[in-house]
């Protein structure tokens, strides 16, 4: 009880220094331009230590200019001003250094360009626009009198804002990369990318209700749009949503500014702007054990009870959430089956198995672990004695949900050493082998001379004795000197 005007006086000061930082951006940005012509040029400042405004919105609320990451990166971005937050990026998946060389420029379109690194990015626009313009929205369009060429709304990153459409070719992407979300043909879903992003497996899908509308099939593909109602809807014709699902604020009369971002765990979330901080407003997954990994690679997440390790022997390391040490989750087993141990635990169960392929040929545990050991693109299975359904796994292995019911069994590959190791060890035994046959080479060779000089000694000998020389002093000293040498 005498915590909370702690806590309370804390959430104060913080409210306090946000509001003292929004202060001072809407100061230096005061003067900002609100449309950027052909010419305009800029470069980072060293001077800026967060975000350097380049062009605001006409309230001042969204800003575009160069955000610095990791204090020597740069990224282009679209924030909220008055919370700092990025709402959309260029090129999520590039880096820029922060230096007077990197440069954004408009020619006609967009361009961001680093001469030492020959790395650029543009939107590529396929006529030359006149000016670029930053809506009310947080929408960054390139116009040509009038005429929308470009617009940012139609490359979204990791997040939505209120009224943005989402259309089948496009796709949400955390920050991390490795998670995303796209729609299908009556549902849309969220994907984990954990095989080096190119396995993708389906963790979580919401398919339309069709409560009020019906998905009518060859009358083209569903778009989603965030309602400033408070709902992520679903829509193929017209304005009669396929599907609805609420905010928590739906239909609450709140002056709000809506988004939805899907968050580094692989969770998708919806919030609001309430002046001065961000309202979580929905979920899509609710539980912590249904995300894709939340307790890390080789984790055992029970409900209720937080984090631990597959193996029983180790402590989850809350920071890298790693259970193994020293575990290579890179490509597969392909290369040879003597790199990996074999891990089983009972009592456990898939957070999402459900939309995953079962094997239904194997008639046991046995059965369902041989599958999987003899195929090497595989990493473990689970499976389900009282179903009899095995649940390959084709990518390196997650988090898992404990269960009571040990009739539920895991067996999951463990890769022992990484492959620099093994290609280090076997860089040393043909060192070792190669220095053997050199040092037998140089032996041989030195016992060969020391035999060859014995042999030709008393030979030798004679010659110089007989040797005809100039001078005899010189003659004699030196067959005197190479006697002596010789024996």
């Amino acid at each position: 009880m005498e915590k909370k005007p702690v806590i309370s006086a804390t959430r104060s000061l913080a409210t306090q220094l946000l509001f003292l930082i929004s202060s001072i951006l809407y100061t230096c940005t005061s003067a900002t331009a609100q449309e950027l012509l052909v010419g305009f040029k800029a470069n980072p400042s060293s001077s800026v230590s967060s975000f350097q405004s380049l062009l605001n919105d006409s309230t001042s609320t969204f800003s575009l200019g160069f955000l610095r990451v990791n204090q020597t990166q740069l990224a282009l971005t679209v924030i909220h001003l008055p919370s700092l937050r990025p709402l959309w990026q260029a090129s999520p998946t590039s880096s820029f250094r922060w230096s007077d060389k990197t440069r954004l420029f408009f020619n006609g379109s967009l361009v961001i360009s680093d001469p030492q690194k020959r790395s650029f990015w543009s939107t590529g626009t396929s006529q030359q626009g006149d000016k670029v313009v930053l809506l009310n929205s947080s929408n960054l369009q390139i116009l040509q009198k009038q005429v929308v060429l470009w617009q940012s709304f139609d490359f979204p990153t990791s997040t939505l804002v209120e009224n943005q459409n989402f259309t089948s070719n496009m796709s949400l992407v955390s920050s991390n990369g490795l998670y995303s979300m796209r729609l299908g043909d009556d549902f849309m879903a969220l994907y984990a990318g954990f095989k080096d992003g190119k396995t993708q497996q389906m963790y979580w899908k919401h398919k339309a209700l069709e409560a009020k509308a019906e998905v009518v099939q060859g009358q083209g593909p569903i778009h989603a749009r965030l309602e400033s109602d408070g709902f992520l809807g679903m829509y193929q014709m017209g304005k009669t949503p396929v599907d609805i699902q609420p905010f928590n604020s739906f239909h609450r009369p709140i002056d709000r500014f809506l988004m939805v971002q899907l968050e580094r765990d692989g969770n998708l979330k919806g919030y609001y702007w309430a002046q001065t901080d961000w309202v979580l407003d929905y979920q899509a997954i609710t539980e912590t054990c249904e995300l894709p990994s939340p307790c890390g690679p080789y984790g055992l997440c029970r409900p209720g009870s937080g984090c631990s390790c597959l193996d029983n022997r180790t402590q989850v390391d809350t920071a890298s959430f790693q259970c193994i040490d020293g575990d290579d989750q890179s490509g597969d087993f392909c290369s040879g089956s003597d790199d990996f141990w074999v891990l089983r635990r009972k009592g456990v169960e898939l957070p999402f198995k459900e939309l995953m392929d079962s094997d239904t040929t194997s008639s046991s545990v046995e059965e369902c672990e041989l599958s999987c050991q003899r195929n090497c693109s595989c990493w473990g299975a689970v499976y389900n004695n009282a179903t009899g359904f095995c649940y390959p796994l084709n990518y390196p292995i997650q988090t898992l949900v404990g269960v009571g019911d040990e009739s539920k069994v895991g067996y999951f590959k463990v890769r022992t050493k990484r492959r620099w190791h093994k290609k280090m060890k076997v860089g040393i035994r043909v060192l070792g082998a190669v220095i053997v046959v050199l040092t037998g080479v140089v032996l041989g060779y030195g016992g060969y001379k020391i035999w060859n000089r014995r042999r030709r000694g008393p030979k030798r000998v004679l010659e110089e004795k007989t040797e005809v020389s100039p001078g005899p002093y010189k003659n004699l000293g030196s067959a005197s000197f190479k006697s002596i040498e010789m024996f």
